[in-house]
Order: C-alpha cells, then sequence, then structure tokens
C-alpha cells in the first residue's frame, strides 16, 4: 500500500483476484480538487498497477463526504491562461492522454462515485470503463465548463458521446447542468446505482460507512468484468467513429441535431456565451472520426475559448463567489442562530421566512391582522413544497415543513427567535414604532434587522436600547432566486451581529456582502443612475425600444424602463428621493416618473406602466399608446442616438457611482460591487462584473468617453478614483 496526504492506494485480494481501490480525500480542502500534485500521485499509481502482475479491476472512490472529484485546480488553471495556443493544446493533450490510461490498463476501470462529480473529475469517470453512484442528494455528474467560458478539454466531449449518445452528451456538454444518479443510468452513463438503507446500524459510527455499499457494489462489477469481459468490447465501441456509413448516427441526423442544438443554444445564451456553441461544433465535427482524432480536434478547439475575455470574465465571477464564501465580514464569532423570525408577511416576508424554513430553521412569521397571516404561511409553505418534477406543491414536502412555520400575532412568539427581521413597507415611523414594541422582549443577545432597502440603518437604529444589535439585511425580490443579501453596518452595530448576520445569510445559501450606511447602501446606489439615466434619455428623444434594446444588447437581464414597470413607479419615486435629497447636484430628476404615477401607472403590479401587462399576454409587456403619449409631453429634443452612445450613456454614471461607492467607504472593493451587482441586479456576468468590464475597457478609455458627455453635468464629472486609476496601471482590480 502507498499513501499520500490526498491518495491512497490499496490492493483488495478478493478471490476472483487482485482488486486495486485508489482512495482521495484532500484533508486540506472541503473538496477534492485535481491539481498538479494529485494528477502527479494519480500517473504513479497508474504507472505502479501497470507493472504489477494480478490486477484484475481498478475502483477510483472518494472518502470526502458529498464529494467525489469537484474538477480542476483553477487557480493552476488560471496560471497557464496567457500560453500561446500550441501549448495550450498540449496542455490538453497531457490531460487527455493521462484519463486515456484508464481505457487502456490491462484491467476493467471503475469510478465508484459518490457527491459531486464534476469538470476534470466528470471527465475522470468517463474515461473509466464502468461508472457506479450513489443514488442520494448529494451525489450529480456534470460537465460545468461552458459557465466558466469553457468546455471539457480532457476527453470529455470525444468520449462522452460514444458513451451515451450523441444528442445526450451535447445536452450535457452545453447546457453544464447536473444530472443525478438515476438519470446518469437511464442514459447509460452509470452502469450501476447503489442506494443505502437509512437504518444500517453503523451508519454513525463509522464515518466511511456511507462508501461502503459502494464499494462492495463496485468490487462485485469487478468480479463480472473480470469474468465476462464485456468491458473489452466496449472499449472497442467508444474507440470509433459514431458516425459512418455503416452504423451509428447518419449525415441526416446530423444536421438535423446540429441545426436544433444549435438554435436553442442562441436562443439560451443570447450570443453571448460563445463555449456551448464552440463545444457542439467540436463534437459533431468528431462524430465521423475516432476517439483519438476527436480528442485532437477537442484539444485544438479548446484553444479558442481557454483565455477569451469570456472565459476571463466568468473566471473572476467564479473567484467572487469563492472568495464571498469564505468571507465572515468581521473576525468576531458569530452567534448561533436556531431560530428566526419575520415580521411582515408581504411577498418578501414569505420569501425570507421560506429560505429559513428551507434550511431547517424553526420561523415565526408575523403581520397585523390573521388574515394577513394565514396568507403568508400558505405562500411560505407553497413555496417550500414545491416540486420540480410535477412542477407545482408537493403534499409530502409541505407535511414535512409545516412544523417549522408558525404564523403569529404575539410579539412574545416573535421575540423568542435568535434572529428578528422587520420585512414592513418603506416608512421610518412604522419600523420604528415596530422596533420600540418589540425590543422590550427581546433577549440581549438577539439580533434585530431591518430588510429596508433605502432608509439608513442608523437612523432607524436612533431609538432603540441595543442599537449594537442593529443591522440592515437587505434581502432581493424574488428572495428564492436572488442570492444577494446586503448586509448593512449601522454607526453602532457590532462586529459579533455583522459576523452573525452574515452566518446566518450564508447558513440560508446566500452571498452575503457587508456594506457600511448610507443612501441606497450599495446596489440601489449604483443602480439608480442607471435607472434615471434612461429616462433622461427619454426626455432627449431616445426611444424606450431602443434605450431598453442598448441595455439588453450589452447584455442586462432586461432593459431599464422594463425594470421600472418590474419594480413598481411609485417605490421608484419614493427610493429617487432619497438618492436627490441625498446627491442633489449629480441626480436630475425626471418628469416622467411622476407624470405616470398622476396618470395611475404603476408597473407590472396594476398592469400597467411604461408598458401594458394584458392577462391575454400572460403578463408579458406590450408597448402602450397611453404611456407613449404621456413621455411625449416631456420630451424636450428630438436627438437620434446611435447604440454606442445609448451604451455610454447607460453604463458610464453607474460605473462612476461605484467609485463614489468606493470612495465613501460604502462599499471596501471593487470585488464586492461587483458581484453585488452580478448577484442582486444581474450584470451580465460575461462582463466579469462592472469594474471588471471597465478594466477591459480601460481607466483612460473612459476618461476619454466621458469627455464627450460633460455638457450633462455632474454626474459625468470624472472622480479622484477614476483619475488615479487612469494615471496608474490603469486598472481597478489589483494585478
Amino acid at each position: 500500500m502507498s499513501d499520500s496526504s490526498l491518495l491512497s492506494l490499496a490492493i483488495r485480494n478478493e478471490e476472483f483476484g487482485d482488486v486495486a481501490v485508489l482512495t482521495l480525500n484532500d484533508p486540506n480542502k472541503g473538496a477534492n480538487v485535481l491539481s498538479q500534485s494529485v494528477l502527479v500521485d494519480f500517473e504513479k499509481h497508474l504507472d505502479d498497477l501497470e507493472d504489477r502482475d494480478g490486477i484484475v479491476g481498478l475502483v477510483i472512490r472518494s472518502t470526502k463526504p458529498g464529494n467525489f472529484i469537484a474538477g480542476a485546480d483553477l487557480k493552476e488553471f488560471v496560471a497557464d491562461i496567457d500560453l500561446p495556443a500550441e501549448e495550450v493544446v498540449k496542455v490538453a493533450q497531457r490531460g487527455q492522454q493521462l484519463f486515456g490510461r484508464l481505457a487502456k490498463v490491462p484491467f476493467v476501470t471503475i469510478a465508484a462515485i459518490d457527491g459531486v462529480c464534476l469538470g476534470g473529475g466528470a471527465e475522470l469517470a468517463i474515461w473509466c470503463d464502468r461508472r457506479i453512484m450513489m443514488d442520494n442528494a448529494q451525489t450529480s455528474f456534470a460537465f460545468p465548463e461552458v459557465k466558466l467560458g469553457l468546455f471539457p478539454g480532457w476527453g470529455g466531449t470525444a468520449r462522452t458521446p460514444r458513451i451515451v449518445g450523441l444528442a445526450n452528451a451535447v445536452e450535457l456538454v452545453t447546457s453544464g447542468e447536473g444530472i443525478d444518479a438515476k438519470a446518469a443510468q437511464a442514459m447509460g452513463l452509470a452502469q450501476d446505482v447503489v442506494q443505502v438503507s437509512p437504518h444500517r446500524p453503523d451508519a454513525e459510527k463509522d464515518e466511511t460507512s456511507h462508501e461502503e455499499p459502494l464499494l462492495e457494489a463496485a468490487l462485485r462489477m469487478v468480479c463480472h468484468e473480470a469474468e465476462h469481459k464485456d468491458y473489452l468490447k466496449d472499449r472497442d465501441c467508444w474507440a470509433a467513429p459514431i458516425s459512418s456509413e455503416e452504423g451509428g448516427i447518419s449525415d441526416t441526423e446530423l444536421g438535423f441535431l446540429g441545426a436544433t442544438a444549435s438554435a436553442y443554444i442562441q436562443q439560451q445564451t443570447k450570443g453571448n456565451y460563445p463555449a456551448p456553441l464552440a463545444a457542439l461544433e467540436v463534437m459533431l465535427g468528431a462524430a465521423g472520426v475516432d476517439v483519438e482524432q476527436a480528442c485532437q480536434m477537442e484539444a485544438e478547439g479548446f484553444t479558442e475559448v481557454f483565455g477569451s475575455p469570456v472565459n476571463r470574465a466568468l473566471l473572476n465571477v467564479f473567484f467572487l463567489r469563492d472568495a464571498n464564501k469564505k468571507q465572515a465580514g468581521t473576525d468576531a464569532e458569530p452567534a448561533k442562530i436556531n431560530s428566526a423570525a419575520v415580521v411582515g408577511a408581504g411577498i418578501m416576508g414569505q420569501g425570507i421566512a421560506a429560505a429559513s424554513v428551507k434550511r431547517g430553521l424553526p420561523t415565526a412569521l408575523g403581520d397585523i391582522s390573521a388574515e394577513a397571516v394565514g396568507r403568508g404561511v400558505q405562500g411560505v409553505l407553497t413555496e417550500v413544497s414545491y416540486n420540480k418534477q410535477i412542477k407545482g406543491p408537493d403534499v409530502a414536502k409541505a407535511l414535512e415543513y409545516t412544523p417549522l412555520i408558525n404564523g403569529t400575532l404575539s410579539d412574545g412568539e416573535i421575540a423568542n427567535a435568535d434572529i428578528v427581521i422587520e420585512a414592513i413597507y418603506e416608512n421610518q415611523e412604522a419600523k420604528q414604532e415596530l422596533y420600540a414594541r418589540l425590543e422590550p422582549h427581546l433577549s440581549e443577545s438577539t439580533l434585530l434587522c431591518t430588510n429596508t432597502s433605502t432608509i439608513p440603518v442608523t437612523s432607524l437604529a436612533e431609538s432603540l436600547e441595543r442599537p449594537e444589535n442593529f443591522c440592515g439585511l437587505h434581502f432581493f425580490n424574488p428572495v428564492r432566486r436572488m442570492p444577494l443579501v446586503e448586509v448593512i453596518r449601522g454607526e453602532k452595530t457590532s462586529d459579533q451581529t455583522i459576523a452573525t448576520a452574515v452566518a446566518y445569510s450564508k447558513k440560508l445559501g446566500k452571498s452575503p456582502v457587508v456594506v457600511s450606511d448610507g443612501p441606497g447602501f450599495l446596489v440601489n446606489r449604483v443602480l439608480l443612475p442607471y435607472m434615471n439615466e434612461a429616462l433622461l434619455l427619454l426626455e432627449e428623444g431616445a426611444s424606450i425600444k431602443a434605450v431598453d434594446r442598448a441595455a439588453k444588447s450589452f447584455g442586462m437581464p432586461m432593459g431599464p424602463i422594463e425594470l421600472y414597470d418590474t419594480v413598481g413607479l411609485d417605490v421608484a419615486i419614493h427610493a429617487g428621493g432619497v438618492m436627490h435629497a441625498a446627491f442633489p447636484d449629480r441626480i436630475e430628476p425626471s418628469s416622467i416618473l411622476p407624470a405616470m404615477v398622476e396618470a395611475g401607472r404603476k408597473g407590472k403590479k396594476n398592469g400597467q406602466g411604461f408598458f401594458d401587462y394584458p392577462k391575454s399576454k400572460k403578463g408579458r409587456p406590450v408597448p402602450s399608446d397611453e404611456a407613449n403619449a404621456i413621455i411625449a409631453k416631456h420630451v424636450t429634443a428630438s436627438k437620434e442616438f446611435k447604440s454606442k452612445e445609448l451604451t455610454e450613456r447607460l453604463m458610464l454614471p453607474m460605473l462612476l457611482e461605484a467609485t463614489r461607492v468606493l470612495e465613501d467607504g460604502v462599499a471596501h472593493s471593487v470585488a464586492d460591487v461587483d458581484l453585488a451587482l452580478i448577484f442582486g441586479i444581474g450584470f451580465p456576468p460575461f462582463r466579469g462584473g462592472l469594474f471588471f468590464w471597465a478594466d477591459h475597457v480601460g481607466a483612460a478609455k473612459i476618461l476619454e468617453q466621458l469627455g464627450e458627455y460633460q455638457e450633462l453635468g455632474k454626474r459625468y464629472e470624472p472622480t479622484d478614483f477614476l483619475k488615479k486609476t487612469a494615471e496608474g496601471d490603469g486598472k481597478f482590480y489589483p494585478h
């Protein structure tokens, strides 16, 4: 037996022959990754096994709970990002050749998968002769490379179509989505699925017991293959072309698959993510050649996406999120949160309560009337019991979660929670009246948080006896889909309160960003100049269609005018008023918004905003003659705008406000701003973040662009932060 801290190799003497069991477990990381050191050890173990006599099988497994292999070490991967194309080809070929040995060694190879099997780990598994998977919630198989602007480069595009069929492989590789054990078995990816009885007597005593049924099944599979040699036939089959005149997929079928898959990918990616189409092209082109030539085509095609602007941007987003997972907000130790309470049973309150219930936290939900509480509890149960497979509430799930949600009118029951989140309407006086009523019932350690999106946290805390226990916890709507939470520090908020709020947010599966207090906090403060500029463009003669199209062409999930309707025009007036009061020198209010609200047009909430939302169109926006007539009364110019100018007019005010947010200390880094905007407003990930995009343009170039709009006033005036960046290395991100 040879042993390292990452890989251990044991030889088991079974009745049918010797079986090698290669076990992965990196004790220093939460997940197994294929670092260079692991790959070197893996190669040495293969060398040793090929030199041994009597080996009939190799089983590759992990003893890290919930994790088989999470993929390659991306930090090492990034180190090669500037290599010339010919060197990138060699990097891909080295991985292909190493993993390809698993399909050539003189014994059967089996990947025993328990937990996530992703990226490079999925490629290692796909090169094995057989795959066996645990049937549990943690186990999944995926090629997520397209989500990083790449596609599998160690044989994944070559080997997978030959095992599961070209159509299945195209879906797996180009979507980046995972499949569970049963789905893998159904498509022929997994040859066996193993279930574990929840009543195993040693389940809690032996921390490795959850692997034993999988290992036992793998050993049985080795025995079968050693006797029948079926894997050798599959090796020949999976090394051959999958498209030929004699058999396999025909040219007509190949053309049809290519056309339909290409159209679907274009629809999903809007042309902003080139990797799925590049992967499709490689797989279609390699259908008529053997697996070795397919690997060569994969390696050459990989150079087209590796190191591309989109690849670099998506890697930046990955590292932003990874860093966020490790940030605690402060050095203080967070308090334990074993229960939660939400006051305000509207849409936001329901979303926050549902997020807590989903994570197993007993949660109280309060409001001012039994009717409101009842609707709120029903909304929570509907959300937490939603089943994707049946596309509706699941009765069994609802029964499972029902004991965790307590609808109440009692301040005492609310106050029993470890964290209390206020989610009532945006009115400072109403919020403070609620706090005055609740605080006497709270223990000295209970956190009191507000979900306000506009009101300064410090002012809300003015009358509190324990302002150190108070902070902002700003969730975004809809809570179930939006990963961002702004954790807002007031002047007297303690470090432990921040640390606890961050830990609670992470417990809910969210990505918290700690910000300092101030009007609009981070996201809304940066977003408002972008939205306000859209209205000013309408006043100058731009059309709604042109403004929204410019934003969506840039990659925003919807245009700013449609976003107004989504947020609510009355809500937008309130938020704009807060920002104008704080920054009157650079916030130039539009007269269009008040006129729309005065006409009763509030957006999607009442079916009439800048667009109409007829029920016959299932809530989809359609142009409104009435809205256009209102806008026409406020147009002060008639100007033809080029798309480039519209894009700059929308994005530059946003960028300038982001630099002011950093100057004012509201946000602590460009990374925090970029993560918050990606997760809070859907800033396009393929741009890498607002500041990452600005780095791509260049600070000096941005100064040049701003010079063209100086006549528009202070909102286009370069900040000191921007000017210093342009004078230095021209980059916002440290390199």
